[in-house]
């Protein structure tokens, strides 16, 4: 992707606002789901970008879409939400539930929501880091199209399934992970085939199953789990996890996050842990992480960080600069207007 063409932000938001409420997305809706499209390029993550909208516009135009659902939410126990987005977009549900956790958690502890019948959720950072803002734990993961292949098979047949999570520090920002459990994103693959660019030696297999760094074949192919057997151990974990919870599809039965065919059929989770319930926050995290900051760098290494410093540091670096877009996925989505 080329960092030269960039944007800004009110531009990128209002670009996806614009598309949206032209087919029947009120703003509101449309606004938030806008802000996370716009989290993804600010952070570096064009896979979660305005790339999305093409797909999100032809799903609403589809009707795969509901484009004025309002999700609603059922306490089924005292720490447990069951949300239904009732096939709406995924950001406006999300962060429905994420605002319906406090409560609950502040109540038993511990509060999960389990959600069904949404739309990609696209970052889950900002939703993890909203709790934390509250002063909870926030842990977030969901299901994607089977992408990824078991460790000593060829087939895709798992999801890219991410996991977040941000922990409240005394007085400095959250601690905050947001990763996926494949080597590289689907929209990376498409990225660099399109460009005709090599990936990472070790990211994808082909469609036999083996090792390559050509973008086109792997889209015949799969993404590789990162770490070897214990990557595709926790992808698998949370696999079922999700499914389990959530009543939703497993491996290439999970579909409507990348299509504009089917209707979606992949599960979300999101947790908030009230440290309150636990004797309180715990005292001496900041002072921990920076002095994990201010060790001396191992030979050819940069500086020492932790999770969430280099997200905010692009991040910052990019609302000042404008948001770094991929022109013709710029040019693309501004086609959608007509």
């Amino acid at each position: 992707m080329s960092s030269d063409h960039r944007v800004p932000v009110d531009d990128h938001v209002a670009l996806t606002v614009g598309v949206l409420t032209g087919l029947g997305v009120p703003d509101a809706t449309a606004r938030v789901q806008g802000e996370w499209l716009c989290e993804g390029d600010l952070r570096g993550h064009a896979s979660h970008g305005i790339r999305r909208l093409e797909v999100l516009a032809g799903r609403v135009r589809a009707g795969l879409i509901d484009p004025v659902a309002a999700p609603t939410t059922e306490r089924a126990r005292p720490g447990v939400l069951r949300v239904d987005g009732h096939d709406g977009l995924g950001p406006p549900t999300a962060l429905a539930a994420c605002d319906a956790l406090p409560g609950p958690a502040a109540e038993t502890g511990i509060a999960v929501a389990a959600i069904r019948r949404c739309g990609h959720l696209g970052m889950l950072a900002p939703y993890v880091e909203r709790l934390a803002a509250r002063g909870l734990v926030g842990i977030a993961t969901t299901t994607s199209e089977a992408l990824v292949h078991p460790w000593g098979a060829a087939p895709a047949m798992i999801g890219t399934n991410p996991l977040a999570a941000a922990v409240p520090t005394d007085g400095g920002e959250p601690v905050v992970l947001d990763m996926a459990t494949g080597q590289v994103s689907r929209g990376k693959v498409l990225d660099h085939a399109a460009r005709g660019e090599p990936l990472p030696s070790g990211s994808v297999v082909d469609a036999e199953g083996l090792p390559t760094t050509d973008a086109a074949a792997a889209l015949d192919g799969a993404i590789t789990p990162f770490g070897g057997p214990k990557g595709y151990a926790l992808a698998l974990v949370l696999e079922l996890l999700v499914a389990s919870l959530t009543h939703t599809a497993l491996g290439t039965d999970v579909r409507g996050t990348l299509d504009v065919t089917d209707p979606v059929t992949k599960g979300d989770l999101l947790l908030a842990v009230d440290p309150a319930a636990f004797g309180g926050p715990a005292a001496g995290v900041r002072a921990y992480l920076d002095a994990l900051r201010a060790l001396e760098p191992a030979p050819g290494h940069g500086p020492v960080a932790v999770p969430g410093d280099r997200a905010r540091t692009v991040r910052a670096d990019n609302l000042a600069r404008g948001v770094p877009v991929d022109p013709d996925s710029w040019a693309r989505a501004r086609a959608l207007l007509g």
